[in-house]
């Protein structure tokens, strides 16, 4: 069973920044794509940023330049630095491959205050 854990989120100031962190279960991570989504009240998950086996990255407009797809094998982990947050980034953001191919996790809520 896969297991995804998302920390890191919180209340911070526009113009601020937060690093979320998904610490992921199990040796598939290593040979998967992964992605960070995040969802808003009222609103559908979107893939806001992805990262492949190799670092090639990929990232919606609303984010670019602004967030940034990290990853390290050895800890089965994948970061999203976000800088210059604006209050339009307050959502729950999730991690999961770009197909959303595993049971989702609990989230972590950032709420960016103007």
């Amino acid at each position: 069973q896969v297991q995804l854990v998302e920390s890191g989120g919180g209340l911070v100031q526009a113009g601020g920044s937060l690093r979320l962190s998904c610490a992921a279960s199990g040796s598939f991570f290593r040979i998967n794509a992964m992605g960070w989504y995040r969802q808003a009240p009222g609103k559908q998950r979107e893939l806001v940023a992805s990262i492949t086996t190799f670092g090639s990255t990929n990232y919606a407009d609303s984010v670019k330049g602004r967030f940034t797809i990290s990853r390290d094998n050895a800890k089965n982990t994948v970061y999203l630095q976000m800088n210059s947050l604006k209050p339009e980034d307050t959502a729950v953001y999730f991690c999961n491959t770009p197909q959303g191919w595993y049971s989702w996790g609990q989230g972590t809520q950032v709420t960016v205050s103007s």
